[in-house]
């Protein structure tokens, strides 16, 4: 069958330890998932289920590679995230079995465009501009784990120019990994390559061309880069 033109490459992802690299089929995020942080954009912690919207698969930056400040905003936040890539998928996946269907996790920054999301929320709109623009997952490299084990705890913070902007521990989260899996199950039939972002503490807040961003989590692994003007 031939094609109307040559599609872009799967994007990938390498792996700690490996030559082999991790194809990327969909990016999952899960929004107000640390106490502080849904308080401090103005919500209740326990008032509702997670909140889940996607990035398109080729927003990841990797490598350490410089991110280039997006168009169309004045207000750009950092999000430091743990990410869980799965190795297997499915749907309705128990609690108790998500553990199995995960690859490895890794150390993500969903920025955001905090002008336009205000909008959109004020407006009823969806967050695909807020969210899904270009260069907006940095990501580092894939951690593999094995029998699925979960970090249930574990320092998770970001730094501006040396300075610490958010700073948490894994155990804030409201929803744990497996019952973010058993959610998002039930609305999607997950699969092998997916990446979820399971939120972001407290702090997020605006970053500038030419910032310096360095996130970490414990055990898990670190990114460093630099953003950089068009």
């Amino acid at each position: 069958m031939a094609l109307v033109f040559t599609p872009n490459p799967v994007p990938t992802v390498p792996v700690l330890g490996a030559e082999e690299r991790f194809p990327v089929h969909r990016i999952y995020c899960v929004g107000q998932n640390y106490g502080d942080h849904v308080k401090e954009m103005g919500g209740d912690p326990k008032q509702n289920p997670p909140v889940f919207f996607s990035k398109p698969a080729d927003a990841i930056v990797i490598d350490n590679a410089a991110v280039q400040y997006p168009p169309a905003t004045n207000n750009l936040h950092h999000e430091v995230e743990l990410v869980v890539a799965l190795g297997r998928g499915g749907r309705n996946i128990a609690v108790d079995e998500a553990p199995q269907c995960i690859f490895g996790y890794a150390v993500g920054i969903d920025f955001t465009r905090r002008d336009l999301q205000a909008e959109a929320k004020q407006k009823g709109k969806p967050w695909d501009a807020a969210k899904g623009f270009d260069q907006s997952a940095p990501l580092s490299a894939i951690n593999p784990v094995a029998d699925g084990k979960l970090p249930q705890q574990g320092r998770i913070a970001l730094r501006v120019n040396d300075e610490v902007r958010q700073e948490a521990d894994l155990s804030d989260m409201i929803w744990s990994v497996p019952e973010i899996i058993n959610e998002l199950s039930r609305y999607f039939e997950l699969q092998a390559g997916d990446l979820i972002f399971t939120g972001t503490p407290a702090g997020v807040s605006a970053v500038i061309a030419g910032d310096h961003l360095q996130a970490e989590i414990e055990a898990v692994g670190e990114v460093d880069f630099q953003l950089v003007s068009e």
